[in-house]
């Protein structure tokens, strides 16, 4: 299970940075968007930390996709398909 985790992990933090840079957002304005710290959104997009589903839907409405979108194309990365293909 803790390895399964840690690919999760892994995955969403691939699909914040990429959704992030698709969105033209730095780490600090997507921080300041969702009242997160900037070190925080660090942690994340280098699987250091793993989020709540409260800072999930967060990061998924000021990234402008839905949650289930979000979480599918994080799968998707876990199960090693290209991005879009969820």
């Amino acid at each position: 299970m803790e390895r399964t985790n840690a690919k999760l992990i892994k995955a969403f933090a691939k699909v914040l940075k990429r959704r992030r840079r698709a969105a033209g957002l730095s780490q600090e304005e997507l921080a300041f968007r969702t009242d997160l710290s900037p070190s925080y959104i660090s942690l994340l997009e280098t699987a250091n930390r793993q989020p709540t589903l409260t800072v999930l839907a967060e990061l998924s409405d000021r990234l402008g996709i839905d949650l289930p979108e979000l979480i599918a194309e994080i799968t998707a990365e876990q199960n090693g398909q290209p991005p879009g293909h969820s």
